[in-house]
């Protein structure tokens, strides 16, 4: 029991600043104002290192691929499971989310821009896709540029073979240095989220606290469906009867590891492990399961649907139309691409919604705090989503009898 609590340990600071933060509020009212700097230098914190995190983590996972057998073959039918789960899941939340609203009203004040310059098409495109100028990729609101932009340096730097050894330590050195930059930063969240709710429930009430509960029991029981469910049907289509039998037999390890650690690079090796007990060959385990923990992310597609809607209650911004779910889902698989396999990181998702939905920096705050409470359902959802989808690659590659093929060391 003591090492549960333990590995849940910084969730639960969170949580406990988080609500001494709402009781300050309730009790000084506007006040608290007083202390909002505090939440203001955490979210800057975050939005200056999003940036290089982005562009290393990624860059640094496509290069740093062994060249292997059928790679090609893994990697396109990996991409588009990848691509359909994160769909799938995304679409599950939104079923749920317009059923049963994660917000009831909001007091939130909204400002409509006084003019909106309309763009064509064309140009709309060439501005999601492309910049101008190189300096350009440094600016947070090029986040989808910044992320082609380093899915390319990681291939020019695979394909550069030996001469790009050293580039390609260098972009992995650079993953890790901002990976531990996240962790020194996230010391702070404590602070910097107790004070920022301090001033918002000071200013607004406890219209927020409510809302909040209603948005998390929407979460979990949508979440424990769809490992339920969704993991089942995966599991079928990749093996038929015996696949669901022996995806059950071995997940349950790599369930509890991510759940109990609150990271999906945690998890690696036991998931590992288990596609290696399924009968996933090697090369196709190696190759999926490291990639998927930082690029599959069904869980934090759940999380950043239910985000999406509840900050656009908050905000009093209109969540319907066909137009508008296919730019969440969308943002849904985006958001989950930057999310990295470290407890908490789901904050650089959160960044990612903000930034591609231009919304106001107050909505940061507003929706970490969901991201607070969902991690952990949300990390074994990523983690034992990748040996599923390891399932799903090779049945794709090597046809419906993979299971009875001997499983190579």
């Amino acid at each position: 029991m003591i090492s549960k609590l333990k590995a849940y340990r910084f969730p639960i600071i969170l949580l406990i600043s988080i609500i001494i933060g709402s009781i300050i509020g309730l009790v000084f009212g506007e006040k608290a104002n007083v202390i909002k700097p505090l939440g203001d230098i955490f979210i800057n914190l975050l939005f200056m290192v999003v940036v290089p995190l982005v562009f290393f983590s990624i860059s640094s996972s496509i290069a740093g691929m062994d060249s292997m057998r059928r790679l090609g073959k893994i990697m396109g039918s990996m991409i588009t499971i990848f691509f359909i789960t994160g769909i799938i899941a995304s679409i599950f939340m939104l079923f749920f989310t317009v059923i049963f609203s994660p917000i009831s009203s909001s007091n939130f004040p909204t400002e409509t821009p006084e003019e909106i310059e309309e763009i064509s098409l064309a140009d709309q495109l060439v501005q999601t896709f492309t910049v101008p100028d190189f300096v350009d990729l440094f600016s947070r609101s090029n986040m989808l540029v910044l992320i082609i932009f380093a899915v390319l340096v990681g291939l020019a730097t695979g394909l550069a073979g030996q001469q790009g050894k050293t580039f390609a330590t260098f972009l992995t050195s650079g993953s890790e240095v901002f990976m531990k930059l996240v962790q020194i930063i996230m010391y702070y969240a404590p602070i910097g989220l107790g004070a920022y709710f301090a001033a918002l429930v000071g200013e607004f009430g406890t219209t927020l606290l409510g809302d909040y509960a209603k948005a998390i029991i929407i979460y979990y029981p949508v979440a424990i469906l769809y490992f339920f469910i969704g993991f089942t049907l995966y599991a079928f289509l990749a093996g038929g009867k015996r696949g669901v039998a022996a995806f059950w037999k071995n997940i349950l390890s790599p369930a509890v590891t991510s759940l109990g650690t609150g990271s999906s690079v945690a998890a690696i090796p036991v998931n590992l492990q288990a596609a290696k007990k399924i009968g996933v060959p090697k090369d196709v385990r190696e190759t999926v399961i490291p990639l998927g923990a930082t690029i599959h992310m069904d869980g934090s597609c759940l999380s950043a649907m239910l985000k999406i809607a509840f900050v656009f209650s908050v905000f009093n911004m209109d969540f319907s139309g066909i137009s508008t779910f296919l730019i969440a889902i969308g943002i849904c698989l985006l958001s989950g691409i930057v999310m990295s396999g470290i407890p908490g990181g789901g904050f650089l998702g959160e960044l990612m919604i903000i930034t591609l939905y231009g919304l106001p920096i107050q909505a940061m705050p507003i929706i970490s705090a969901i991201g607070v409470v969902v991690d952990p359902p949300a990390t074994m959802v990523n983690a034992t989503g990748d040996t599923v989808a390891s399932m799903l690659v090779t049945r794709t590659i090597d046809g419906k009898d993979w299971m009875d093929m001997p499983v190579d060391e």
